[in-house]
């Protein structure tokens, strides 16, 4: 089959669904790719670099449209009338559309798609189960979009971000708000903190609390044990009045000390959440900065303008919707890749004919429409949050008990009391004293490692190791000897002795460390 990648039409989309690298092995597959001419310009890959790899390169458009059966995109089908393009149009049946969708919020999208009977796969319907993340093309997006944030902060911002103590006068680290532990606040925290940042983030999931703490940032916690903001698919969901009145007042109390505020609030299928609002912003330092990634969506911020950087009340606002785009290359590269892994599944047999299976559950997932059919939503994971049944116990027989004859343990010391008898009558006198010793040493040995929990085994093991070194003392002794062999001998028993106790207690402190709160 022929895969067949335009150049993106909207407007200041700079990002190409695949790139020489990714296409190259996309031909191991089996298919054939085609690529509008300058698709890749902006994010710096020439034509030069695709026919090297192996792709045609295809100067036009509607060509392109007419030969390829599988066409890959990042942004939807849409209409440009400047440069007389209807993406619609050049869709014919039978094709198979790869792209970002969004198919909860463009319901007539999907029903112009179908019109044209195609099959439609959307990125952004991936099922985030740990089998896909290598195709999740969102957490990519956003991962970039974090690191993206981060930097616009950082130019509209009038300071460092790390603190330092010059000649001048000491210099304070700028303090980062992140609203969102999500894929984007996670790489925020990141890239804030590497540039020396005092980084916060607030998250009404408790679980990215460790996450955050790894990155060396600061989680703000509301104490509401009784409620769990973690939703579906790795999102938050929407919480009480209760928990939002004091997650507000909380930002409100942040607001005033922070220098900057980054916000990834997002909810599925629904606006984001306000959570910044105009008198938040007021208390605002002045020069402040607030970057939200939920502008697409509506924004974080009451005063977020999409697509715009304005200066309310003192304090710049950066609404961009393209942050991923604004780092072409790398964003392409991430995005062409999540590809390549959507198409190994859908080629099992390496043969450049994709399947569309739809009892994969991947597949299912971010199949919209097939032939013409719209399949989205699809159905619930198969997953169960149900506990596991419990085996039936079965009811017990009653047991009977046997009285066990003390014959047995009567003749067992008879036996040994007779052995140890008939040893000590030929014995010499120093070899029943040592066996005594020994066997009561078995004895202490066996009963003060039995009583040791297992967990302190290691540690109780290598001070024992330690302390059967003790035959260094008889080294010491030997050390005087007039013989040099011996004298030689006895200093290499000191020497790995010394080594086997100093080794000993020092893996035991270390081990009983870890026990210590």
């Amino acid at each position: 089959m022929r895969i067949g990648v335009p150049k993106e039409i909207h407007e200041g989309e700079k990002r190409v669904a695949t790139t020489p690298e990714v296409a190259g092995l996309l031909n191991k597959l089996g298919f054939e790719i085609a690529i509008e001419a300058g698709a890749g310009f902006a994010s710096k890959f020439t034509d030069e670099a695709y026919r090297d790899a192996g792709v045609g390169v295809e100067q036009d458009v509607q060509t392109l449209y007419r030969e390829s059966d599988i066409i890959l995109k990042i942004r939807s089908p849409e209409s440009n009338p400047e440069l007389a393009i209807d993406e619609f149009e050049l869709l014919r049946e039978g094709q198979t559309l790869i792209s970002f969708i969004q198919p909860g919020q463009n319901p007539e999208l999907l029903k112009k798609l179908a019109q044209k009977k195609i099959s439609v796969l959307a990125m952004d319907s991936i099922p985030r189960i740990s089998r896909a993340q290598k195709m999740d093309a969102l957490s990519s997006m956003a991962n970039i979009a974090g690191y993206r944030a981060v930097v616009e902060a950082a130019q509209n911002f009038g300071r460092f971000f790390t603190g330092q103590i010059t000649a001048a006068g000491k210099i304070a680290p700028a303090k980062v708000l992140v609203i969102g532990a999500g894929v984007a606040g996670l790489s925020a925290i990141g890239a804030a903190k590497s540039m020396g940042a005092i980084v916060r983030a607030f998250d009404t999931r408790p679980e990215v609390k460790e996450q955050v703490e790894s990155m060396n940032g600061e989680f703000l916690m509301l104490d509401f044990a009784d409620e769990d903001g973690s939703g579906e698919g790795g999102y938050a969901k929407t919480m009480s009045a209760e928990f939002i009145k004091a997650e507000m007042d909380l930002f409100a109390l942040q607001a005033k000390e922070v220098d900057i505020i980054i916000t990834t609030a997002l909810i599925p299928g629904k606006p984001a959440p306000e959570l910044i609002t105009e008198a938040m912003v007021e208390s605002m330092k002045e020069g402040s900065v607030i970057v939200d990634l939920a502008a697409e969506m509506g924004g974080n911020c009451k005063l977020t303008e999409a697509d715009k950087v304005v200066v309310k009340h003192g304090v710049t606002i950066i609404g961009y919707t393209d942050l991923p785009s604004r780092l072409a290359t790398q964003s392409s590269q991430l995005y062409a890749t999540n590809l390549r892994h959507l198409l190994t599944d859908l080629t099992p047999e390496k043969n450049g004919l994709i399947d569309i299976n739809m009892d994969d559950e991947i597949i299912r997932g971010a199949t919209v429409i097939k032939e013409g059919e719209i399949t989205w939503p699809p159905p619930a994971p198969k997953l169960s949050a149900a506990p596991k049944k419990q085996p039936v116990a079965l009811p017990e027989q009653a047991k009977i008990d046997k009285k066990q004859s003390p014959l047995g343990l009567i003749l067992i010391f008879v036996i040994g009391a007779i052995a140890l008898v008939g040893l000590g009558s030929v014995a010499p006198p120093q070899f029943m004293s040592h066996f005594t010793v020994f066997v009561l040493s078995c004895f202490v040995g066996y009963m003060v490692v039995w009583n040791v929990k297992p967990s302190l085994h290691t540690p109780l093991m290598s001070v024992t190791n330690a302390i059967s070194s003790i035959i260094i003392i008889g080294a010491l002794l030997q050390i005087s000897s007039e013989s040099y062999l011996i004298m030689f001998l006895a200093g290499i028993a000191i020497l790995i002795t010394s080594i086997n106790i100093f080794g000993g207690f020092a893996v035991t402190h270390r081990m009983l460390a870890m026990f210590r709160k």
